[in-house]
């Protein structure tokens, strides 16, 4: 401490009652849990290698032990953060003291350090859930104790990351009067939310790949397997679901463009994940339902993993960049990478060895639930390697030829669109098979009224967004709605004759319902999209314009004083159907600004929107000039006004499909424990 002057001492004590909580507790909590992570991933292993039961059941206690210690740490990052202690170099490089309370909670997971803390968090407390419910799921303990060691090697992995080259408690002396603050265009409430949820969705399907590994191991997988791992498969994917339609929903509304999805490279590092964990929803239906697809499911758990780490790593080793992107630290890089090989290629070399021993699985039809699974996950795995080469091919040929190659929105669009008609196609067709055996009459019969909703909806979308593509996906979402809704009526008119009206349908088929439902609902909100209008205009204040059937007057622009940044908000008044001088009431009051962030020497705009079901209306103020007239010059605005037909449907679909899997695991989480006959 010799040299430290005496102010900057002060600044490392804290008082009594901030002892428990203070940053060198929390670093000691974080070496602890990792302590306990590697004691997790040895002894349970060793456990159910010797068959020895005492060493099985300490899995459990020492996830706890692990959750609790990492619970302990982010509770110590919290408290410097909200307390303003700048000694905390995390602390110090991504709040400020202007900063609004729910950033400064949100900048715990807005960098590289203390997002990484929760990625432990989050994967800790998944393990101890497990241990949990390991009883009432009848989980055997051997198979049980398998898991529990993958998860705590896997934390240990993580956790040593954190330790020697990631330690959010880093110290900073001397500490900075003001911290730098967080970038202006992550402060929204939606990126408050949207990165935890990615993060339980990224290490919750670390659960399916522990229970692929062990099984792999067990040389042993059946339906009770596919049973136990389902919920975690459902649950992982519906928080995939509701954090990249939280963040497609921030970018539309934040980033001012008047666009959802951009291909983004760290966007596809969240979108290849979700689309092979979409089709490992399917594949583990058919393990339970039927015992086939299992060497299937056991590949699809281990790449989905392997996916949320290379994003893990994407977003972390400078490769990508992107207002996403969390570092550009190619020492971190490598670390994060020589993690990824050892964890997913031992997973994967363990697969080559022991897949080819497993017994040959009972053939099937096509025309049949077990043939459309098959077809579902052909179509979505290669959705995920067209995302997967387009977004790794330019950083690699740069990598290895120092070319800049650009993929972007026309590669994407030319190449996973014609593979998404087909999966459309698959989604109306499944929901008239059944198990085992399906007549071709039964289907034809079953799709004509479909059929013939989706051919009539056709020439009207066409009329409408005179374009073929479009108009196409508008009638297969369309065909997807009627297909999907006669299903549901079908089964219940099967209930009612056999007797069971005041019996419900089952959960499973509810949550099958609602999924594919979304998927349709937002396919039609992205083909409302395609033809949305925009238009860049100048006024004056007091000046009006006529765009998209509405007459738009920039009635005022005065400064507006926010917590840390200071802006210009202007006053839109829109009215309808025409715009002669001083007619027509305004029926809507638009307020777009212009923020101005001192702390970071940036400016944003602040979207301001109008939302309906059939479309919303956008309008972003942008800078202002002075404009030469016949009378002199005179003060005007550019603003940009977008006209977006269906928008809202987009992210209605999402939740939709997030509603479903939560409905799949209540229905799940209501049936009784069945006995694991002796497995494990």
């Amino acid at each position: 401490m010799e040299g430290i002057a005496p102010q900057h001492l002060r600044a490392l004590q804290p008082a009594a009652w901030q002892w428990f909580l203070s940053p060198e507790n929390g670093h000691f909590a974080l070496a602890l849990a990792c302590a306990f992570a590697c004691a997790q991933c040895l002894l349970p292993a060793l456990g159910a290698r010797l068959r020895e039961p005492r060493l099985a059941r300490l899995g459990g206690g020492l996830a706890w032990s692990q959750a609790l210690c990492l619970v302990m740490a982010f509770l110590c990052l919290g408290t410097a953060a909200v307390q303003d202690d700048f000694s905390v170099r995390s602390v110090a490089e991504n709040s400020a003291r202007a900063k609004p309370l729910l950033y400064k909670v949100a900048g715990l997971w807005g960098n590289h350090e203390g997002s990484l803390l929760l990625w432990l968090l989050v994967l800790a407390l998944c393990a101890a859930l497990l241990a949990t419910t390991a009883r009432r799921a009848q989980l055997p303990l051997f198979l049980q104790a398998r898991v529990l060691a993958i998860l705590g090697g896997i934390s240990a992995a993580f956790g040593l990351f954190c330790l020697l080259t990631s330690s959010p408690f880093g110290r900073l002396l001397p500490p900075p009067a003001d911290g730098a603050g967080m970038n202006p265009m992550l402060q929204d409430p939606g990126l408050a939310f949207h990165p935890p949820l990615l993060y339980l969705g990224y290490v919750g399907l670390a659960v399916p790949f522990a229970f692929a590994v062990a099984g792999l191991m067990d040389k042993r997988v059946t339906p009770r397997w596919g049973g136990w791992m389902k919920p975690w498969v459902l649950a992982s994917w519906g928080f995939l679901t509701c954090g990249i339609t939280l963040g497609s929903w921030w970018s539309y509304y934040v980033l001012g463009w008047g666009g959802y999805w951009f291909w983004d490279p760290v966007e596809n590092a969240s979108l290849i994940p979700w689309l092979s964990s979409t089709a490992l929803v399917h594949s583990t239906i058919a393990v339970e339902k039927r015992d086939v697809l299992k060497s299937w499911s056991l590949l699809l758990a281990i790449a989905s993993f392997s996916f949320s780490l290379a994003g893990t790593f994407l977003v972390r080793s400078g490769i990508l960049n992107s207002v996403h992107a969390f570092a550009s630290d190619p020492a971190r890089g490598v670390f994060l990478l020589l993690i990824l090989g050892v964890i997913s290629g031992g997973a994967l070399a363990l697969f080559a060895w022991r897949a080819p021993q497993f017994p040959a699985e009972p053939g099937f039809p096509l025309l049949t639930r077990e043939g459309a699974l098959v077809l579902n996950n052909i179509l979505l795995c290669t959705l995920c390697a067209i995302v997967l080469v387009g977004t790794l091919y330019p950083p690699f040929v740069q990598l290895l030829f120092s070319r800049t190659l650009s993929v972007g929105k026309p590669f994407f669009d030319s190449t996973t669109i014609p593979v998404f008609l087909l999966l459309l196609l698959l989604l109306g067709i499944v929901c008239a098979l059944g198990w085992r055996y399906t007549k071709p009459a039964a289907v034809l019969r079953a799709l004509r009224l479909p059929a013939l909703l989706g051919c009539l909806a056709f020439p009207l979308a066409l009329i409408w967004l005179a374009a073929f593509p479009p108009a196409l996906c508008a009638a297969l979402a369309v065909w997807v709605l009627a297909a999907t809704a006669l299903e549901l009526q079908r089964r219940w008119q099967v209930n009612h004759r056999a007797g069971r009206a005041r019996k419900p349908l089952p959960a499973s088929q509810w949550a099958m319902a609602l999924a594919h439902m979304g998927v349709a609902v937002s396919v039609l909100g992205m083909c409302g999209m395609s033809a949305a209008r925009h238009d860049i205009v100048e006024l004056p204040v007091g000046g009006s314009v006529s765009f998209a059937g509405r007459c738009w007057k920039l009635a005022a622009v005065s400064p507006v004083q926010g917590p840390n940044y200071r802006a210009e908000r202007a006053m839109l008044q829109v009215s309808r159907p025409t715009c002669p001088t001083n007619a027509g009431k305004p029926f809507l009051r638009l307020t777009p600004e212009r923020r101005f962030f001192p702390l970071q020497d940036q400016t944003l705009a602040q979207v301001a929107l109008h939302i309906t079901p059939l479309g919303d209306l956008y309008a972003v103020l942008g800078p202002s000039r002075l404009q030469a007239t016949p009378h002199g010059r005179q003060l005007v605005w550019v603003l940009r006004l977008h006209d977006n037909p269906l928008a809202v449907w987009i992210w209605a679909g999402g939740l939709f499909m997030a509603l479903g899997a939560v409905i799949a695991l209540l229905g799940r989480s209501r049936r009784p424990a069945v006995a694991a006959r002796g497995e494990g």
